[in-house]
């Protein structure tokens, strides 16, 4: 299963790739309304909690890919450091590649968060 924010951008890339690959992909989005999520999102939570509902994302899953340096993202590392979850990261925040794996693609992000589970 793949879950992302449930919106545009990355996020549908990464459903849009989920999916193509077989995967469940689930949208924890920040409105009140389902039909918000990209195309791709097979399982949308309809949260109403705007950007609180990151750390809901990050509770819900095992690992965390960190792509981009938007704000958003940001605090999702920053949940994930807190509750101690592996995270890599793919052109984001250099401040916390002490504390990250380091990836070059989407494909190696996998494959190396999938050794540390």
């Amino acid at each position: 299963m793949v879950y992302t924010g449930g919106l545009a951008g990355v996020m549908e890339a990464a459903c849009r790739g989920a999916r193509e690959a077989g995967a469940t992909t689930v949208g924890v989005l920040p409105g009140a309304d389902a039909s918000e999520a990209n195309r791709w999102v097979q399982i949308p939570i309809a949260t109403g909690m705007g950007e609180a509902r990151n750390l809901i994302l990050i509770r819900s899953v095992d690992a965390v890919l960190a792509i981009g340096k938007g704000y958003g993202t940001l605090s999702e590392i920053g949940f994930t450091l807190r509750v101690g979850k592996p995270l890599a990261v793919l052109e984001s925040w250099d401040e916390v590649s002490s504390e990250a794996i380091a990836a070059r693609s989407p494909e190696e992000a996998v494959r190396l968060l999938s050794g540390t589970l």
